[in-house]
């Protein structure tokens, strides 16, 4: 036995040190079938002799782990966020900050690509992979090492005994990507969208060998404990992680002052299209860790480092059609179909165009080429029409007058047409996903192609059906895709949604007007649901917010005998309709009041303190105005501030704020 656990340790030593060389200096020593016959010996080894498998072993880096969910990890310190800037100015303002903050007149600064991917933390104890975690909220992220191990240029040994933690990104290649898509559309299955998206799920596979099958990369950027080693600088940190095997990005580079961080950043800017993996940005950090102390942090943010954020990308292709969809209220959206197209890390072959106003005012006709971006590198977006290009075949646009999908007589209402068919399927199946969604009933398991295949197949027609789901469910298993488990966990979710709070029903139920935030405001008002049946429309408008349309809306709805009859059915099924919330403290010095939050609030979240002051009464708001009764200001607070100060509107500080709510 003893010779058969000397001999894995050597094979295990042979291909850890090929993998070093393939994956990470992508320079191999030895043939494919020479590495092949070693892995061959140690799963022959193993099998016969599981005591002597390692949950390292690189037996495992080819995936096979398949867990129920994953572990909560406590990060040992906080994964911070950077803060983002757009343009030059704001580059050349973080330096002049850093350089008043150190009493300097330059400073070395660290220049990297911002990869688009999945933040990852790697945690080593005595030299062997402890955890692989992700950022989540920074404080608690996913023990994902089952996955993270399958990224075979990632060490699971190293030559290091006290505590260790590297982060960086997992990140899929562009190859990758297209590989992965080529296979996915040879099996009839959903493209995958961009890089980044297609990382991060397959990270959060449960199987391990759908990880290991994607082709993942990770590159690592920061020694979290760099100066325990005796390292005084970011750049000496990189070095030292790269001697004991972590890869890391070859573009790096020092800048001696800020205006070659300037000269860096347009220099890839222009490279971007040519990089083997997706960027979205530069980060920009400052050197040397003395300083790093001496700068301090915000609550989420470094302030020795900032990522310089690319401007939209655009890119030039044809608008080869339009076509429309219908939402749950029956609204119709004009779409352009375009010829795929890069843009931003993903292939573009739709791009939203609003309304017919829209459309006319950027003068679009059917075969133009036109300019694409996407708005906040998330949306598609049609930028202008290159009309010097039009060959007089292009075809003028007209807005139809017809529901594509019912064939009813459309009716426009401002700048947007509706189709007014209560009875329209396509309204329908949109309406059952939005009362399924996140944002309303949250019943997992129940997304988009889930709603559309069950309306498709009779199982649903209404709200109600969903909670009669558990009739057909023979039918649903002896659908492709679905077996005993996911049925029971479908069934488990709708159970759970009958459990909402009112708020989370009344968005579900898509009344117009109504959105989760005005749901929440109006049910801690009416706690209800049988209160809302009764109401008038000049109550209505005695409440703060809600003005005729809102009003005429509520009550419309709820005098509308389908509607009622629709609530009667899902009060059968055991649908609560009540408010389970917390109470608003009329007594609260918040209550009635409109509040503006600015700056970094060190001890609550934005959104944290936002529900805080809600539950209290106050309504939140973004913009400084005369309406606003309070600004809350934080730390770094800006251009709000300053307006609340000219109109003499009344600040309070974070400290002020944090007393008044122990009261």
């Amino acid at each position: 036995m003893d010779d058969l656990k000397k001999r894995v340790e050597e094979i295990t030593a042979l291909l850890e040190k090929y993998n070093y060389e393939y994956y990470v200096k992508d320079n191999p020593t030895v043939s494919d079938a020479e590495y092949d016959n070693l892995m061959d010996e140690l799963i022959h080894i193993e099998t016969n002799h599981p005591e002597l498998k390692s949950p390292f072993s690189p037996t495992q880096r080819v995936g096979g782990q398949v867990l129920t969910s994953f572990e909560k990890v406590k990060h040992k310190r906080m994964m911070l966020s950077l803060a983002d800037v757009f343009n030059e100015d704001e580059v050349r303002d973080f330096d002049r900050k850093v350089r008043e903050a150190l009493g300097v007149t330059s400073v070395d600064y660290m220049a990297e690509m911002k990869i688009d991917g999945l933040a990852m933390s790697l945690d080593y104890v005595n030299g062997q992979l402890n955890y692989a975690a992700t950022r989540g909220d920074g404080n608690i992220g996913e023990n994902v090492t089952s996955n993270v191990i399958t990224v075979k240029s990632i060490p699971v040994r190293i030559k290091v005994n006290q505590p260790f933690e590297v982060r960086g990104e997992i990140f899929m290649p562009k190859k990758s990507l297209e590989k992965l898509n080529t296979e996915r559309k040879l099996k009839n299955e959903p493209l995958l969208a961009n890089a980044r998206n297609a990382a991060a799920g397959s990270i959060r596979q449960l199987d391990s060998k759908i990880a290991a099958s994607r082709g993942l990369e990770g590159y690592w950027y920061y020694f979290v404990n760099a100066t325990d080693f005796g390292i005084t600088k970011h750049s000496e940190s990189l070095k030292f992680i790269e001697s004991l095997g972590f890869k890391t990005n070859p573009e790096r580079r020092i800048c001696h002052g800020i205006e070659e961080v300037i000269a860096y950043i347009n220099e890839y800017t222009k490279k971007r299209p040519t990089l083997t993996y997706d960027i979205d940005g530069i980060v920009i950090k400052v050197d040397d860790f003395k300083y790093y102390e001496k700068l301090g942090y915000t609550a989420k943010t470094p302030k020795w480092a900032i990522a310089y954020k690319f401007p939209p990308e655009e890119v030039v292709t044809k608008l080869r059609d339009i076509i429309y969809t219908v939402g749950r209220t029956g609204k119709i959206t004009p779409n352009a179909v375009l010829d795929p197209v890069r843009v931003a890390g993903s292939v573009v072959g739709r791009a939203t165009l609003h309304n017919e106003d829209f459309v006319l005012e950027k003068g679009l006709k059917i075969g133009d080429t036109i300019v694409i971006r996407k708005a906040g590198d998330i949306i598609p977006e049609v930028v202008r029409v290159l009309k010097e290009r039009r060959t007089g075949n292009e075809t003028p646009y007209r807005m139809i007058d017809k529901c594509p999908i019912c064939g009813s007589a459309l009716k426009k209402i401002d700048a947007m047409h509706y189709c007014v068919n209560p009875k329209c399927e396509a309204r329908n199946i949109e309406s059952l996903i939005h009362f399924a969604s996140r944002d309303a009933m949250e019943i997992d398991g129940m997304g988009p192609a889930v709603v559309e295949e069950f309306f498709n197949l009779g199982f649903l027609r209404n709200i109600p059906d969903i909670y009669k789901l558990k009739n057909h469910e023979q039918a649903i298993l002896d659908l492709e895709g679905w077996s005993h488990k996911s049925f029971n966990n479908l069934m488990a979710a709708i159970e759970k949604s009958k459990n909402n709070s009112l708020e989370k029903l009344l968005t579900g139920l898509g009344i117009n007007e109504i959105g989760s935030k005005m749901a929440r405001t109006l049910a801690r008002r009416y706690p209800d649901l049988e209160m809302w049946k009764n109401l008038e429309v000049m109550e209505l408008l005695s409440l703060a917010d809600v003005g005729p349309v809102m009003a005429d809306s509520i009550y419309k709805f709820f005098h509308d005998p389908e509607i009622v009859a629709m609530l009667d059915a899902l009060k059968l099924e055991g649908v609560n309709f009540k408010y389970l919330g917390p109470q608003i403290n009329l007594n609260s010095p918040f209550a009635n009041k409109t509040i503006v939050l600015t700056g970094t609030l060190t001890k609550y979240g934005r959104k944290e303190a936002t529900t805080l002051l809600e539950n209290l009464g106050a309504k939140v708001t973004s913009a400084v105005s005369k309406s606003t009764d309070i600004v809350i200001a934080g730390v770094e607070a800006g251009s709000k501030l300053e307006k609340a100060q000219k109109l003499g509107i009344k600040v309070m500080s974070e400290d002020e704020f944090i007393a008044l709510l122990n009261k």
